[in-house]
């Protein structure tokens, strides 16, 4: 099930600037949008620590493989929206 929208605003607040960026903007112009499956795979996405969310979303280690799609989209989505 997915999260309430503003409680997933919320959780979409982290330790650190840029992953705030991302993530809000992702629940912005993308997560209302997105299938059911995919708005779980992004509540999934935000039970990670901070700094591996971080190092996934700069590429600086590759995502494991169940969320890499997600990552992906998050990516890209940051791309256009900047």
């Amino acid at each position: 099930m997915t999260m309430e929208y503003s409680r997933l605003k919320w959780a979409c607040r982290r330790g650190m600037l840029e992953l705030d960026v991302m993530l809000e903007r992702y629940v912005n112009y993308r997560y209302r949008s997105a299938t059911p499956e995919v708005q779980a795979k992004f509540d999934d996405l935000l039970s990670y620590p901070d700094q591996q969310l971080f190092d996934w979303l700069v590429k600086r280690e590759p995502a494991d493989s169940a969320v890499q799609n997600i990552i992906d989209d998050v990516i890209n989505n940051a791309k256009i929206h900047c």
